[in-house]
């Protein structure tokens, strides 16, 4: 879990280390891990490889756990936001169920002893397991009394949040005509995959990283870019005239979510993300209709465990 007031962007790939480091690295690497083979000991590394079969909360499941409350000051968290949503309704996740960056900018809808709140996945929960969740100190209070620490809860995907405005776009500090990062907001439920085109060729299916960017190595040329987005429930929609303009929000009028389409937990109250601010004519994102229903709640299949 990123540290109050930390910065969790990287904004630029890492540069290729000098090879005499790099041997000595992988010396050390093969001493340790012959040494946790022989104990039976399984390494983890934060921001590593994302745990087998795992998942952000989707569909109509409700999962049973417990929360705790945290602080996140200014910071986006590990899903690298311009900072957390205007209400301070967030919340973090064990490594499971952030799932790689998989969970980040969707909701949950959270009940305990005083009530419901509904909140944005914003980062990733280091101590927590399985159903431990950590929420932001606003969004504890509203369901439980700040005395106890630690309250037992019930939490849920919220399917097709109401937002407000289309999918944002922010291409990722240090990307170029060469090397494609591009991170995707306001769309609600989690993302399923994001590919993008230049203005020749076809589309590319981009990569997601732990930080919540999605890349494409070898980049796509200068732009402008087409980006197609697709929720974990076959929800698609395309945006064009992204920008190569690094570390500035780019609106579109395109969403994922139908308007008309009700939230499956009505109860609770919607949070949007924090407001980014206004994009130059340049930046805007002129959005083509492109809209795949959602068919129930069930998300697509995923991997077998």
């Amino acid at each position: 879990m990123t540290a109050p007031g930390a910065e969790p962007e990287n904004d630029t790939p890492a540069s290729t280390p000098r090879m005499s480091r790099r041997v000595r690295h992988w010396l050390a690497g093969a001493g340790i891990t012959a040494l946790a083979a022989t104990l039976g000991i399984t390494l983890a590394v934060r921001g590593g490889a994302t745990p087998a079969c795992a998942a952000p909360p989707s569909g109509n499941t409700v999962h049973k756990g417990t929360a705790s409350f945290y602080d996140a000051g200014r910071s986006g968290g590990n899903c690298s936001f311009p900072g957390p949503p205007a209400d301070r309704l967030y919340v973090a996740l064990g490594s499971s169920q952030y799932s790689g960056g998989a969970a980040c900018g969707s909701y949950l809808d959270v009940t305990g002893p005083k009530g419901t709140v509904r909140v944005m996945v914003m980062d990733q929960c280091g101590g927590c397991g399985p159903t431990k969740i950590d929420l932001s100190t606003e969004a504890f209070t509203r369901i439980a009394d700040r005395s106890q620490g630690i309250a037992s809860v019930t939490y849920r995907a919220a399917l097709n949040p109401p937002l407000d405005g289309g999918l944002t776009f922010r291409i990722k500090g240090g990307a170029s005509q060469y090397w494609f990062a591009v991170q995707v907001g306001n769309h609600g439920n989690p993302l399923r995959s994001v590919e993008a085109k230049g203005t020749s060729g076809g589309f590319r299916k981009a990569a997601r990283q732990t930080d919540n960017y999605w890349t494409i190595e070898g980049g796509l040329g200068p732009g402008p870019y087409s980006i197609t987005v697709t929720d974990v429930y076959g929800q698609k929609a395309t945006a064009t005239g992204i920008r190569m303009v690094t570390k500035q929000v780019q609106r579109s009028t395109v969403s994922l979510i139908s308007p008309a389409t009700p939230s499956s937990s009505p109860s609770a109250p919607a949070s949007p993300s924090t407001p980014p601010p206004s994009a130059t004519p340049t930046e805007s994102a002129t959005p083509t209709a492109t809209v795949e229903a959602i068919a129930g709640a069930a998300p697509l299949p995923g991997p077998r465990c």
